[in-house]
């Protein structure tokens, strides 16, 4: 028990790791600065070690990349809903095709809503001047070039017989 939760602890360092050092390959869309190596590390970590690993993670590499000066607020929502879901999805049927679907579905629909309010309450983007759905596109850019970078990934290892998903 004791060393698997320490190996689940080391493999989430070495992720969150990824999507420090990935978010210095982002593209400014809008707004928000599209990371799309987080989105790959959102489910990597929902099929190596499940949802609540993954929000953890989302959460902590947002946190850093803010503090870092990397990211914008909108890290948060953009990598946690997907990160959730993504998770959840995996966890309940196994199956990698969904899981993609979960993250871009999980980032740039509830994330992209729910970063209206963030951008409105904390960053003073002018509410009249925005729509409450401006940010699903950018995240839907971001999510969409994860998804296919973590399916190009997970599906090698699964040849390579590395992970079992």
């Amino acid at each position: 028990m004791k060393k698997t939760n320490t190996k689940k602890l080391a493999m989430a360092g070495v992720l969150c790791a990824v999507c420090v050092v990935g978010s210095l390959f982002s593209v400014p869309v809008f707004a928000s600065k599209c990371a799309p190596v987080q989105h790959m590390v959102n489910i990597i970590s929902a099929v190596l070690l499940g949802p609540y690993w993954g929000v953890a993670i989302a959460f902590a590499a947002s946190l850093i990349r803010n503090l870092l000066g990397l990211g914008t607020l909108m890290a948060f929502p953009g990598s946690m809903f997907g990160a959730l879901l993504c998770g959840i999805v995996f966890s309940k049927t196994k199956t990698t095709w969904l899981t993609y679907l979960a993250e871009v579905f999980g980032t740039a629909v509830l994330g992209g809503l729910c970063a209206y309010p963030v951008a409105v309450l904390f960053m003073g983007v002018d509410a009249s001047k925005t729509a409450f759905y401006a940010y699903i596109v950018p995240f839907l850019i971001s999510t969409a070039a994860g998804a296919i970078l973590s399916a190009v990934l997970i599906e090698s290892l699964k040849r390579a017989k590395v992970i079992k998903a």
